[in-house]
């Protein structure tokens, strides 16, 4: 999937926005009115505001379209210690933590994303708010899997299987949208087409409704 990120360069911080993965929980806009204006071209003002705010704000973007590089080396984003995915009330996956994503331009390493489930995205892997549109409808509770007492530490390697499932390899708990441990492990397939009758684990249905996953 070749990626669409605008670079918005200050003085301290350039800001990269991914538009097609902004599902507008609008954090930015709210918290950082003078820095995010969507009336404004270009809306992105990144010297508007001290660095260290900026990225503390960045840092809260939940899936990932806002990230930063930094131009007068100052800390970077902190990698999370543990790799979680969470399940979203009728929308994506959330996952935060020690993150390579292959299938982007190659593979792209993160501490934020939103990933599709609801098979409807035009940016798959990522989700660009399709659900909302569908209606695509799910309680985000799950059902329990594999619950290890303990993990390692490590990078999570997301795989998005062509016309089939996200596979995860790598240290990961997965929570239900009411808080539930689902899954405590090293591996699982997650469904992506939206039929799964195991959500948020694939079943196999993306081959009986001919799932494709275009861009991956």
């Amino acid at each position: 999937m070749e990626r669409k990120i605008i670079h918005y360069k200050g003085k301290d911080l350039t800001v990269t926005y991914e538009r097609p993965r902004c599902i507008h929980a609008e954090r930015c806009v709210k918290d950082l009115p003078q820095v995010f204006d969507p009336d404004r071209k270009p809306w992105v003002d990144a010297d508007a505001t001290d660095a260290e705010k900026l990225a503390a704000l960045i840092h809260t973007c939940p899936s990932g379209a806002l990230h930063y590089e930094r131009n007068d080396g100052g800390d970077t984003e902190p990698v999370p210690t543990a790799n979680t995915v969470t399940l979203g009330v009728d929308g994506p996956l959330w996952v935060r933590g020690n993150l390579e994503i292959n299938g982007v331009e190659g593979q792209a390493n993160e501490i934020r994303a939103a990933f599709c489930r609801c098979g409807a995205s035009k940016y798959k892997p990522f989700c660009d708010g399709s659900h909302d549109k569908l209606p695509f409808k799910d309680s985000g509770k799950g059902k329990p899997g594999n619950i290890d007492e303990s993990l390692s530490s490590g990078q999570l390697k997301i795989n998005p299987v062509i016309d089939g499932p996200v596979m995860i390899n790598g240290p990961v708990e997965i929570y239900g949208a009411d808080g539930e441990l689902l899954l405590r492990g090293e591996r699982a397939a997650l469904c992506r087409c939206g039929a799964s009758a195991n959500k948020p684990f694939c079943d196999g249905s993306h081959m009986g409704i001919g799932f494709k996953s275009d861009s991956n």
